[in-house]
């Protein structure tokens, strides 16, 4: 029983940090990480309930509430599929909508042991349902590859379905089987790999090798930790089980996040033990950020790209200016006009160069859409893709984030920040800036197929 919830704790704890490693500013991964974490959890809350029947019902009544997380989780993430430019507030509502009518579903319920009540049957529509609708939207707004989508759609039917596990009271199956079973942990997983692969798909990172080092590393270590574990709850005697059982999945779980989050931890560490040395500290960061994107890296050759997926890769390219190691995994170092760079002033050719060399590729042609007569800063319509490119990538001008002030800006970035804050909706500068990387992508695009 044990051993079976450990695996399936296992691959779901550790999906979920690989997914929030990503990039834990990216809606979508957060919360699908999220969702598997709080399956994790729920998994783990549900062994040492059974393990512990003094305290089983208490415990029944904690669990009820978290299995409402996994499930209202999937809805933001396939809400958030279906809006990748961000949600509406019909969508955030809808996820708040669905959270309270869980949480009063679990209060009506009870806990998972005892009788079937109407606050299952509640818990189990309102989860399932909405993550079907959600599912609908999803896929027929986000353009995305075929075989994943049918991932989607597959795996949402499923985990549509495994919300039946809040019926756990009707007593037709164990609920260590239901939970821990990979029948039901599998549409948890599938889900999370169907994000993995989805945002990867928009990066234009590939993400086998990436995902197959950090999977085997991962249960390398559970392995090592969690075998011992499982050797001494199995030996021990009814009054040490509850202990070690909670020892086990707590073990698991520091292992793997320590694992998964070597790089982010390296960088705390950094910090308390280089605190003096800031220079030193930001070297140490590129090196290993650099180390994580390469195997993200693309080969694909560009020409075999179509103008809507190269389009997408340079408004990546762009969103990721300020960020070396970022552009070090774009496919756009592959660009001709990087190679004739790197040859004219005699560069290795080696990763972070050819990221060096991109960086000053978008730099180039965001300056060819500055208007040639005006000045250095306009409002006019002519100078909306220079702008909506130049101040918030090249100068570094956060006009929306919390907290912005123009404190450290010259005084002509200040007046784009004026102009941001004061004129320009967020929407109509996040649209203004997908046109003008579709511009500098058929610039790219037509120098690259002049040069090969």
């Amino acid at each position: 029983m044990a051993a079976l919830s450990a695996v399936t704790f296992a691959l779901s704890w550790w999906l979920g940090l690989y997914l929030v490693a990503r990039d834990p500013r990216k809606p979508v991964l957060a919360l699908a990480a999220l969702g598997l974490c709080g399956y994790a959890v729920v998994l783990a809350l549900d062994t040492v309930r059974l393990a512990t029947p003094a305290h089983a019902e208490m415990l029944g009544r904690v669990e009820i509430y978290l299995m409402a997380v996994p499930g209202v989780a999937w809805l933001a993430v396939l809400l958030e599929l279906a809006r990748p430019d961000g949600w509406r507030p019909t969508g955030k509502a809808a996820v708040v909508l669905v959270a309270i009518v869980a949480l009063i579903g679990a209060a009506m319920a009870g806990g998972v042991t005892g009788p079937l009540r109407p606050g299952h049957w509640l818990m189990f529509v309102a989860i399932s349902g909405s993550t079907l609708v959600a599912m609908v939207l999803a896929v027929r707004r986000a353009p995305r590859p075929r075989s994943i989508v049918g991932v989607v759609v597959v795996a949402t039917l499923f985990f549509a379905l495994a919300n039946a596990i809040l019926l756990i009271p009707l007593g037709l199956l164990p609920s260590w089987v239901a939970l821990g079973s990979m029948g039901t942990g599998a549409d948890v997983v599938l889900l999370g790999l169907a994000v993995a692969v989805w945002d990867a798909f928009d990066e234009g990172h590939t993400l086998r090798a990436d995902m197959r080092r950090s999977f085997i590393g991962t249960m390398a270590v559970s392995v090592v930790f969690g075998a011992q574990a499982l050797a001494a709850l199995a030996v021990a005697g009814p009054g040490a089980r509850p202990v070690l059982t909670v020892l086990t999945f707590s073990i698991i779980a520091v292992a793997i996040a320590i694992t998964v989050l070597a790089d982010p931890l390296a960088g705390l560490l950094d910090r308390l033990a280089f605190a003096r040395s800031p220079e030193l500290r930001a070297d140490r960061a590129v090196l290993r950020e650099t180390e994580t994107a390469l195997p993200l890296r693309a080969t694909n050759p560009l020409d075999a790209l179509d103008d809507d997926t190269f389009a997408r890769l340079t408004r990546r390219a762009l969103g990721h200016y300020g960020n070396l190691s970022k552009l070090v995994a774009s496919p756009l170092t592959a660009l001709p006009v990087i190679d004739d760079r790197l040859a004219a002033r005699g560069a290795p050719d080696q990763p972070l160069e050819r990221a060096n060399e991109l960086k000053a590729v978008l730099a180039d042609r965001i300056s060819a859409l500055k208007p040639r007569e005006g000045g250095e800063f306009g409002v006019t319509e002519e100078w909306r893709h220079y702008n909506a490119l130049y101040f918030p990538y090249v100068v570094g001008v956060r006009a929306y984030a919390q907290n912005a002030t123009a404190a450290g800006l010259d005084p002509v970035a200040r007046q784009a920040w004026q102009w941001l804050v004061t004129d320009v909706p967020q929407r109509s500068l996040h649209n203004w800036q997908n046109a003008a990387a579709r511009v500098i992508a058929a610039d790219l695009r037509g120098r690259a197929l002049s040069l090969s």
